[in-house]
């Protein structure tokens, strides 16, 4: 995998995400206690061996700084190739319309990279996938483009790429849709392909007034090259709204997907942190419940994923809900289907519900 590099793609802040991606992309939304979004991607690239890889920033990047930083976490802080970022802004600074233009704008530093090969990944999918078998598969198949997919086990709302692909593997339509029914084969955000198609697909279509990769540059022209789909069988969660976020939070608290996820030979790395144990006093009641290093429990958590640092006082109750770090729940509080952003205080006594399929969202430094 020496002769590859890997792009990770921020794209703007969704509109369904509401006040979850206010100030940050979806790829530094917390997920699992102690992970962001983006660390699957990046893992991902690091565990097959990738050296080289470029961050394709979007708007309101400040959280993926100080998540990042030099990359060190990743084993990317190198001298040679290591971890870049790559801006995106337009020539006049304001915030470029999708990110062609922002590939666009970064070619000469792919151009410059010895690298063979190109693997093009979102930062909105928790996955953990081995690149190795995929670089394999495109090279034998001659594909011009290769394709990761999944089969949805369920409908799935939100905007997704659906591909018909033939039993052979070769893509024989895509097509960008509102939901993707249960069964539908669904790109996954991870393309391969040889460096020079991908700098003239980039090439081709930004001059000619394109402005998404998908879109413009292999849907509008999928009849000139040949495109390959890589079936992905492990789980796959693509964090497109807020519903999709928490339903994502909520499975990896199950065993099997948990032990898929982080327990595997290809490690999910994250920023390290130093924090004491979490501190489980007389009155508390855990159950079925993740909780990160630095929480102090007093209280009664359960169906629950809690981020570092979370105070719990002794009569507080967190049920099927999202905490992240350094919340604090006063006496008596009590949290249900909900998702807590950073720094939140919930004064003794409130109670905030939300519905068990539409969660309620308490903003990031709110004091309730």
């Amino acid at each position: 995998m020496n002769n590859m590099m890997g792009i990770i793609k921020l794209d703007s802040p969704i509109s369904k995400m509401k006040e979850l991606c206010e100030s940050r992309p979806v790829a530094s939304l917390p997920i699992a206690g102690r992970y962001r979004l983006i660390d699957f991607a990046l893992s991902n690239m690091v565990n097959a061996g990738i050296s080289s890889v470029g961050i394709l920033l979007s708007d309101k990047a400040r959280s993926i700084f100080d998540h990042l930083r030099s990359g060190k976490d990743w084993d990317l802080a190198r001298h040679r190739e290591g971890m870049y970022y790559m801006p995106s802004e337009s020539s006049d600074g304001r915030a470029p319309i999708g990110n062609l233009s922002g590939l666009y704008n970064n070619l000469d530093f792919i151009e410059h990279s010895p690298a063979d090969y190109v693997l093009l990944s979102n930062a909105d999918t928790v996955f953990n996938i081995d690149y190795n078998p995929v670089l394999e598969y495109h090279q034998s198949t001659g594909a011009d483009i290769t394709l990761v997919y999944y089969k949805t086990k369920t409908e799935r709302d939100g905007l997704a790429s659906v591909l018909k692909v033939a039993e052979s593997g070769l893509v024989k339509d895509v097509a960008k849709q509102p939901k993707a029914e249960a069964g539908a084969c669904v790109g996954m955000g991870v393309y391969i392909m040889a460096k020079e198609v991908f700098i003239n697909l980039v090439k081709t279509a930004f001059e000619r007034g394109g402005t998404d990769f998908m879109l413009d540059g292999i849907i509008r022209r999928a009849d000139e090259y040949t495109i390959y789909a890589y079936e992905h069988k492990g789980y796959v969660a693509r964090v497109n709204s807020v519903g999709a976020y928490f339903t994502a939070s909520m499975d990896v608290r199950k065993p099997e997907i948990w032990e898929e996820l982080f327990m595997g030979e290809n490690v999910i790395y994250t920023q390290r942190k130093d924090a004491v144990p979490v501190q489980y006093k007389a009155t508390a009641v855990v159950k079925d419940s993740l909780i990160a290093n630095g929480c102090e429990i007093r209280g009664t958590v359960e169906n629950s994923i809690l981020f570092r640092g979370v105070k719990v006082a002794e009569g507080a109750v967190i049920k099927n809900s999202i905490v992240m770090q350094h919340v604090t729940l006063g006496e008596g509080a009590t949290i249900e289907n909900a998702i807590c952003d950073k720094n939140v205080v919930i004064s003794d006594g409130k109670v905030l519900k939300g519905a068990e399929n539409y969660p309620l969202i308490v903003s990031k430094n709110a004091k309730i």
